[in-house]
């Protein structure tokens, strides 16, 4: 899983492997160590919510889902699910979870279990 922050958006791009791993397990998390502190993020199925939401707590970015969509997200064709929210601050926050596709340039990442890119075909 990937995250991206850049101002007020957030992106999460995840793998084939991850994708199936939320809709079976309800959640999944990534850990990065920066020796005596971690900080997490991830995602988890929410049977109460209609779109996207996020928190920020202890160090750890929560995007949650909605159940319905997320169990099945594996077996579709949906690519994007994504969702604007207003803040306590008042400001707007855009959320965008998606399936990551392999890259169309050279990169040294490992892509194997990417999506296929429907540019390539």
């Amino acid at each position: 899983m990937k995250i991206r922050i850049k101002g007020d958006s957030i992106r999460f791009r995840l793998t084939q492997t991850e994708v199936k791993t939320l809709s079976e397990n309800g959640r999944l998390f990534e850990h990065t160590n920066f020796g005596a502190e971690q900080f997490s993020y991830g995602i988890v199925l929410n049977e109460t919510i209609e779109h996207l939401q996020v928190s920020f707590n202890n160090g750890t970015i929560t995007l949650s889902m909605p159940k319905y969509q997320g169990q099945s997200w594996h077996e579709n064709d949906i690519i994007t699910f994504d969702h604007t929210v207003k803040t306590t601050e008042g400001n707007e926050l855009y959320l965008l979870l998606e399936k990551d596709f392999t890259c169309l340039d050279n990169t040294i990442e490992d892509q194997s279990d990417n999506y296929p890119n429907p540019k390539l075909s």
